[in-house]
């Protein structure tokens, strides 16, 4: 039985400018190519998951234009439930535009639109699509207030909630008490808790620290060296798989929602679930854009094979 997921979130067109490596201040440079496609971190995530299986609802909000229109068909084309999404006809939809050099490594540039209007009131009325999950992701390219009131939709139902947070800002201590499992980066993680990842000894302190703020279920992904966890049962460094990344884009989302679709709500298969997502974020780093680069559950299994 596959889970249910549903993603409070970012809706974004990605505008990807394909470089020979990044400019200097000041310095023009010729883009060597240049695609759109949507994104944005909540619709990467829960495309994801609608990939891995699992069945899939989002919570956001879009601008009455051509890219809203656009978010909304990619997304029920991934069998996802948009009913949960309103529009705005006042703000435009939010847009990304990405970087990527030759080595695969990119920089993005962010206007947050309709997402940045998403709220209290737009939340409450998804409270369904909430309810009747199995887990709750949000990030943080839509308002804290919002998602606030989602995970506490969320654990008056019994859903478990999954915090990514990214871009990394200061965080409201009410939320963190209402998040179940949090995934940030190494550089995130270090701004949240001023520990700076060297190793597993700080991998561990941060992991305290998150439990003194109320979380006590982490996971910290290290880019291609792979991801630490630390649960109440347990803890443990994965290394990551060794691939050649064309486009790095949409890596840490792929991992969370793949993650998502797997993980049991007791999240006794951690580990287990950990390393499915290690290779759905293997298989994503190997195509360019975003959510056409995200793999479906039977490539996951077929690449686990080999």
């Amino acid at each position: 039985m596959s889970n249910k997921v549903t993603v409070v979130g970012s809706l974004n067109v990605d505008t990807t400018l394909r470089i020979k490596r990044m400019p200097l201040p000041g310095e023009t440079l010729a883009a060597a190519d240049k695609t759109s496609a949507a994104g944005g971190k909540g619709a990467n995530q829960a495309v994801a998951a609608a990939r891995s299986g699992a069945q899939t609802a989002f919570v956001g909000q879009i601008g009455k234009d051509n890219g809203g229109e656009m978010m909304i068909k990619d997304l029920q084309d991934n069998g996802i439930d948009t009913t949960g999404i309103r529009e705005n006809d006042q703000v435009g939809t939010g847009s990304a535009a990405i970087l990527l050099d030759s080595d695969g490594q990119n920089s993005i540039l962010v206007y947050g639109g309709a997402n940045q209007q998403l709220s209290v009131d737009d939340v409450t009325a998804a409270q369904q699509q909430i309810a009747a999950a199995d887990f709750v992701i949000a990030q943080f390219e839509t308002p804290q207030a919002a998602t606030l009131k989602a995970f506490q939709i969320a654990k008056a139902n019994g859903v478990k909630t999954i915090l990514n947070p990214a871009p990394a800002h200061e965080i409201d201590p009410a939320l963190l008490k209402l998040t179940d499992l949090i995934i940030p980066n190494e550089t995130e993680s270090a701004s949240l808790t001023g520990i700076i990842i060297t190793d597993e000894t700080s991998m561990l302190m941060s992991a305290a620290k998150f439990a003194q703020m109320g979380v006590r279920n982490l996971i910290i992904t290290v880019g291609a060296k792979g991801a630490f966890y630390c649960t109440q049962d347990g803890y443990n460094f994965v290394p990551a798989f060794k691939v050649n990344a064309v486009d790095t884009t949409a890596a840490g989302d792929t991992f969370i929602g793949a993650l998502s679709s797997q993980l049991k709500p007791d999240m006794s298969n951690i580990e287990k679930a950990l390393v499915y997502a290690q290779r759905a974020s293997s298989l994503a780093v190997q195509k360019m854009g975003a959510l056409p680069s995200i793999p479906t559950h039977e490539a996951i299994i077929v690449a686990s094979r080999q």
